[in-house]
């Protein structure tokens, strides 16, 4: 039995120490993916972009809230001195006026989501071009993206910022 248990326990000292050794030779990567969005140049080039294509519309958004209120808050006011079937158009009025507002106000908000996913995705097949990259020049055996947990010794995300914008600076404008 004791001899049994010997064996037992140098077979698992030595599974412990080939994985251990196996461990140390494995290359990992992690790239937060969410700061490679946020910061590279072409993330902030595709915001910059949205930002200009759909700012004219929700600035008139903007007036056309401003002016709804202030038509509501008229109402409210000059309610009590107005006939019932006056008040009663005006309100009809502005029913209609916010219901034609907040179907402007979805589709915006449709059209934005979809350009806003177009230019991720954009940049998103980009990042990961280059992450490739680095992982075939440097060898790696693993890049995750997701992850609970990492240690910074095996972040590259700076490295794939930094190779994004070195791409965006080179690229002919």
């Amino acid at each position: 039995m004791n001899a049994l248990f010997s064996r037992l326990v140098i077979g698992s000292a030595l599974v412990v120490a080939a994985h251990t050794g196996f461990a140390q030779e494995l290359k990992i990567g992690y790239v937060n993916s969410d700061r490679v969005l946020r910061d590279a140049v072409p993330a902030k080039a595709a915001q910059a972009k949205l930002e200009a294509e759909f700012s004219r519309r929700e600035k008139e958004l903007q007036d056309t809230a401003t002016r709804l209120k202030a038509t509501s808050d008229r109402l409210e006011k000059d309610a009590p001195t107005l006939s019932e079937s006056e008040r009663a158009r005006r309100q009809r009025d502005l029913v209609e006026q916010d219901r034609e507002f907040q179907r402007k106000r979805r589709e915006f908000q449709e059209d934005l989501n979809q350009r806003k996913n177009e230019e991720l995705a954009t940049v998103v097949e980009r990042a990961n071009k280059v992450i490739k990259q680095i992982f075939e020049t440097e060898k790696y055996d693993l890049i995750l993206q997701e992850a609970v947990f990492f240690s910074p010794r095996v972040d590259i995300t700076d490295k794939v910022i930094r190779a994004l914008n070195a791409q965006s600076a080179a690229a002919p404008k």
